[in-house]
């Protein structure tokens, strides 16, 4: 449906920019991923899942009533509703895996989920660029109304487990420990600071926060690029728009891979490298995109499929492995925030700068994941080394406390 909006209002006004917009639409709401995340730890996980499921459906189900240019500002309205509902699940979801899954095997299924989730792009872009050249846009809302249902219906099937236990991720530090509470908790804080909770703790745990700035600047970097690789479909391979979906589909082969393959990074590795390693391959696709030759900007899709999706299990693998249960939607919320909420700027301005140049935002998103990921690889030294500094200092019997995760020693490397 994402892309299959993209195309529609491409068809009904001739305008690459203005196509872009409708991620813009998806995105933005994410800027609410604090406020959004208070309701996940307030009401329980599964039925709140699986309502937000239903009413999208509905949502979608307005589509059909789409035939003109005149008509886009529905498009936009219901990616908008799309977006929030996309806030709401994503923190659902991050919330209610504990409570389904022992802590040491999150990574490993956070990265099969998104070989499951992001692999469907190998059917589901062609399918629905298909949809849309044969039948229209309609055809597409009405098959993505149907999965939304199926999806709500197949939540309900989730064994829960009655608590969480307390221990963490192997690597957690002592104060990153979750603490055991039980699987719905009971009502937030009366405070306003209720919202500032998952900002403050995300903030303070240097794993976390880099994790998540990391995943934050690559995703953003895919809007930024998202009018560019329009008009290097239209312009440089002199394809049409539907080409789009074959794009999406190496994209999705790329994830699969990677998906499969995370885990085991995330175990011998850990988040932050795993992140940086995802940044560094966007930064190597985002290149090749200004190569107007078919195979390189296929091949570049693949390497973004691989890459984009690890910084992302790094940083939610992360925040569910090392965030008490109680304020994991807050948390959770936040993180979808920071993860999202730039692209929602990122988009917009990618479709401004293609009008100086169609490569610029390609090179300025190479540059900027590239250097995310040395900044990041300095950072980790640095606490490297101010851990070791302390253990000196404090001697033999000393207390400080130097032990880090795993990935804080080994990212150096």
């Amino acid at each position: 449906m994402s892309l299959a909006t993209g195309i529609w209002v491409l068809d009904l006004t001739g305008s690459s920019s203005l196509a872009a917009l409708t991620g813009f639409c998806f995105f933005v709401p994410t800027l609410l991923g604090p406020v959004l995340g208070v309701l996940v730890d307030r009401f329980p996980r599964r039925p709140l899942i699986v309502w937000t499921h239903l009413l999208t459906a509905g949502a979608v189900l307005s589509l059909l009533t789409v035939h003109t240019e005149d008509q886009t500002w529905l498009i936009y309205a219901v990616m908008l509703g799309y977006g929030v509902s996309f806030v709401l699940i994503d923190a659902g979801e991050a919330a209610l895996l504990p409570a389904a899954l022992p802590p040491e095997v999150l990574g490993g299924v956070n990265g099969l989920r998104m070989s499951a989730q992001e692999g469907v792009k190998l059917i589901a872009p062609l399918v629905g660029a298909g949809l849309f050249g044969w039948w229209g846009g309609h055809s597409v809302a009405l098959l993505t109304v149907g999965t939304l249902t199926a999806a709500a219906g197949l939540y309900l099937l989730i064994r829960l487990r009655p608590s969480v236990p307390a221990a963490a991720a192997p690597g957690a530090g002592v104060a990153d420990q979750p603490s055991t509470a039980p699987t719905e908790p009971g009502p937030p804080e009366r405070s306003a600071g209720r919202f500032l909770v998952g900002i403050r703790f995300l903030w303070a745990r240097p794993e976390l926060r880099i994790t998540v700035l990391l995943g934050s600047i690559t995703i953003a970097m895919s809007g930024l690029t998202t009018a560019a690789l329009y008009s290097v479909v239209v312009e440089d391979l002199h394809r049409p728009a539907t080409f789009l979906g074959v794009l999406s589909s190496a994209q999705g082969a790329g994830s699969i891979l990677g998906g499969l393959i995370v885990g085991r990074l995330l175990r011998v590795r850990g988040t932050r490298a795993v992140g940086i390693l995802g940044a560094v391959l966007v930064a190597l696709g985002a290149t090749g995109w200004g190569v107007p030759w078919w195979p390189v900007v296929v091949g570049s899709s693949f390497v973004i499929g691989i890459g984009l999706p690890w910084t992302l299990v790094a940083a939610m693998t992360a925040v569910q492995s090392r965030t008490p249960e109680a304020l994991l939607g807050r948390v959770a919320g936040t993180a979808s925030t920071l993860l999202f909420a730039p692209i929602a700027i990122a988009t917009p301005l990618g479709a401004a700068l293609v009008l100086l140049d169609r490569r610029l935002p390609l090179a300025i998103a190479a540059t900027l994941c590239l250097g995310a990921a040395l900044s990041a690889i300095r950072s980790a030294r640095s606490i490297r080394a101010t851990g070791s500094a302390d253990a000196v200092a404090a001697g033999p019997t000393g207390t400080v406390e130097t032990s880090r995760p795993a990935d804080e020693a080994r990212v150096g490397s």
